[in-house]
C-alpha cells in the first residue's frame, strides 16, 4: 500500500471505516462510540463483520480488497507484456516458434528475473500494489473502479436516506 497514490491511500482508509465498527474486547461487544459504555474503556479494536477483529485499520483494508477484488495472475500479464514487445513467432532454425514460450524455456531463471523487475517497475510507477509483500497484486485501476462503486454506493443510500425529508 506504500506505493498508492496518496488520495487512494485517503479513500481506501474511509471506506474502512465507514465499514467497521469499534469493537471492546474485554466486553467482547461492538459500541457506537468511542468508548465502551459497559466498561468505559477507549482501547477499542476494529470489527470487520463477518471478517474479524483487530487493531488499527490496515488489515480492514486488506481484507476488504480480498473479498473484493481479484488479484492479478502475474504469469499471464507478463506474459502480455512481453508479447506485446517482441513478435509474436521468431524463427529458431528452420521452425517459427511462440517467442514468449522460447524464452520461458530456453532460460527460465532469466525469465523468472525479468519478471521479478517488471513487478518492481510496476509497483514503482503505482500500476499495480501488494498488501501482503508481493504474495498477491491488484491493479491500481481495480482497487480505483472498486473505490468508486463504493463511493456510488454510499451517495446512493445517501440520497434514499433523506428521500423523505422536504
Amino acid at each position: 500500500m506504500k506505493n498508492l497514490n496518496p488520495n487512494i491511500q485517503e479513500r481506501l482508509l474511509k471506506l474502512a471505516r465507514r465499514r467497521t465498527v469499534p469493537f471492546c474486547y474485554s466486553c467482547y461487544q461492538e459500541v457506537l462510540t468511542n468508548h465502551c459504555p459497559k466498561c468505559f474503556s477507549d482501547d477499542l479494536l476494529v470489527c470487520l463483520p463477518g471478517s474479524g477483529i483487530e487493531w488499527g485499520l490496515t488489515w480492514a483494508i486488506e481484507q476488504l480488497i480480498k473479498d473484493n477484488l481479484t488479484p492479478m495472475n502475474v504469469s499471464d500479464a507478463f506474459d502480455d507484456s512481453v508479447s506485446q514487445i517482441f513478435p509474436e513467432t521468431t524463427t529458431l532454425g528452420w521452425m517459427l516458434v511462440d517467442t514468449v514460450r522460447a524464452m520461458k524455456d530456453y532460460d527460465p531463471v532469466s525469465w523468472e528475473i525479468a519478471q521479478s523487475e517488471w513487478l518492481m517497475n510496476d509497483e514503482s510507477e503505482g500500476l499495480i500494489t501488494t498488501f501482503d509483500n508481493g504474495s498477491t497484486y491488484f491493479y491500481t485501476s481495480d482497487i480505483e473502479q472498486f473505490l468508486d462503486e463504493t463511493d456510488k454506493e454510499t451517495e446512493d443510500s445517501y440520497d434514499e436516506s433523506f428521500s423523505g425529508i422536504q
